[in-house]
């Protein structure tokens, strides 16, 4: 029996889930991803990481416990955020240090402010591994964001090999299958849960 479901229904469901959590359950689900990021992935020895700051109206998950722990262990990695631009439907990519300055977009989340000194841009193909929001996903991989389809085409940018890693503070197993997912759907390569790591 195909157990499908849609993108709408599923978006709904586990928006629903999440905004149900309270702060302090999102921050120690928040610290089981990174650890289980850096137990299972070669984090150490990615150049560029892909993270996305996290909207926190929405109980997204808490990506600053691992910018932190990056800066904190001083490892050589480097790492980029993305930037809605001014068309609404593309993103721009530049590098996050501890100095770089951050403003809120519209939609209330962090964002560097671009400058060719403080905060360079990143290009997609220089990025080994992409942390991508996730409401949920199937076992093939699939995802279900927002809607708005900025991380599949961003996604599509980047060389093949890049790691795409979902983050979910919701501690579920992927569904069997999302039915409604578009040929420029980008798959990940895995999902990080607090309880485990699925991979794809």
């Amino acid at each position: 029996m195909d157990l499908a479901s849609s993108k709408a229904d599923l978006r709904r469901a586990a928006l629903a889930r999440r905004l149900a959590l309270d702060a302090g359950q999102v921050a120690r689900r928040s610290d089981k991803l990174r650890e289980n990021l850096f137990r299972e992935f070669p984090v150490a020895q990615w150049r560029w990481l892909h993270v996305f700051l996290p909207l926190q109206k929405r109980n997204e998950p808490d990506t600053w416990a691992i910018i932190r722990w990056i800066w904190g262990e001083e490892m050589p990695l480097r790492l980029a955020v993305p930037v809605v631009q001014a068309d609404g439907i593309s993103l721009k990519h530049y590098e996050l240090t501890p100095g770089t300055q951050l403003t809120q977009n519209r939609w209330g989340i962090d964002e560097p402010v671009p400058h060719p000194t403080a905060a360079p841009e990143v290009a997609p193909a220089a990025l080994d591994a992409v942390l991508v929001p996730l409401l949920a996903a199937d076992r093939t991989g699939q995802r279900v964001g927002y809607g708005g389809g900025f991380y599949d085409r961003f996604l599509a940018q980047c060389r093949p090999g890049t790691q795409f890693i979902g983050l979910s503070v919701l501690n579920e197993a992927p569904v069997q299958r999302i039915a409604d997912v578009l040929p420029t759907d980008v798959p990940l390569t895995a999902c990080i849960t607090p309880g485990r790591v699925w991979r794809f």
